[in-house]
């Protein structure tokens, strides 16, 4: 048994699905089916390109205004970052599905297939890649949130709010799935490095996004 067996696809013969391409309601439709893919990762990207796309959409409402002058320069680096966020998050949601199905199809393997434990470890290790990377990008748009909360438009103060709120839900759920594949690694340094690293990142993460909330509603009351 190879790790080209389980994928489920044949070279040459059948291109991959891209969800990321899907409309909004076949997305949710295909989320609500008893189906591996798309699944909590892609959902998470799907947010964290949400999230992203509110912080530029705020940011394109601030610049060019007199009253915001003084930090257009920092608003238009935060539209630029939060465009570059959004594609990336949605690449995340077909790469996650990507990696994600031959881990399903590994699952389904005798247990005493050639190679299943093998096979099943570097199928953890891939499924936990694309959550990782959505948490980090997450993060960075809970950053850009930061800034566009308190130096944005203020007529723009909640959606830049919407954007942190997002960013966190997204940056949550794509950790669940980093520690769910990492549970089961047999690579227990490999598997505490990584769920380490996703720590460092909730430090201040979280806490940033839970300020950034209370500081918009308080604004807004």
């Amino acid at each position: 048994m190879h790790l080209e067996s389980i994928s489920g696809r044949v070279p040459g013969k059948e291109e991959p699905v891209s969800y990321s391409e899907k409309t909004l309601a076949q997305f949710s439709t295909l989320l609500s089916e008893k189906v591996s893919v798309p699944g909590g990762g892609g959902a998470a990207a799907l947010a964290g390109a949400l999230a992203a796309a509110l912080g530029s959409m705020t940011g394109r409402f601030t610049v060019g205004k007199k009253r915001y002058a003084a930090v257009e320069e920092e608003i238009q680096a935060c539209i630029e970052a939060c465009a570059g966020l959004r594609i990336k998050l949605l690449e995340k949601i077909d790469e996650d599905a990507e990696a994600f199905e031959p881990l399903s199809r590994a699952y389904g393997l005798p247990k005493d297939a050639e190679n299943r434990e093998e096979i099943l470890e570097k199928c953890l290790k891939d499924a936990a890649k694309a959550p990782a990377e959505i948490a980090a990008l997450s993060k960075e748009v809970i950053d850009h949130a930061d800034v566009l909360a308190h130096k944005g438009s203020t007529l723009m103060v909640s959606d830049a709010g919407c954007s942190a709120v997002l960013a966190k839900a997204s940056f949550q759920a794509a950790v669940l799935n980093v520690y769910v594949n990492t549970r089961l690694m047999k690579d227990r340094e490999a598997a505490e490095k990584l769920n380490e690293e996703m720590r460092k990142l909730e430090e201040n993460c979280l806490e940033k996004a839970d300020e950034i909330y209370a500081y918009v509603a308080e604004r807004l009351k």
